[in-house]
């Protein structure tokens, strides 16, 4: 309640604008990540090795596969069809990885 000059009371239903003077100017800090070319080769590095890993996997698995199927061993030759299909997923997703952090880095980057 605000009295005005003539002593009636008046009911405030809105508050007063304050405007500020002072504007701080809030951005990116580009800085931020220095060491992004560093940082791209370490995951691609990381990221070689496993799909080198993933790829021996395939290979190991294929042959095993192969072997156990010839053998008449079915138990051991489904168990090398589930690791050539987990071999399979992982280099997919090792794939999908690399290409995955150098959209974040190039994100980054233009931010």
């Amino acid at each position: 309640m605000i009295e005005r000059e003539d002593g009636r009371r008046h009911l405030v239903t809105h508050l007063p604008v304050v405007e500020q003077s002072r504007v701080t100017a809030v951005g990116p800090n580009f800085g931020a990540v220095e060491a992004a070319a560093d940082l791209r080769a370490i995951v691609g590095a990381l990221l070689t090795y496993g799909l080198i890993i993933a790829v021996l996997m395939l290979v190991v698995c294929s042959a095993m596969w192969a072997l156990a199927s010839h053998s008449g061993s079915w138990h051991t030759a489904q168990k090398a069809k589930v690791g050539l299909f987990v071999a399979l997923f992982g280099a997919a997703l090792t794939g999908a990885a690399l290409a995955w952090a150098n959209w974040l880095l190039d994100l980054g980057a233009h931010l």
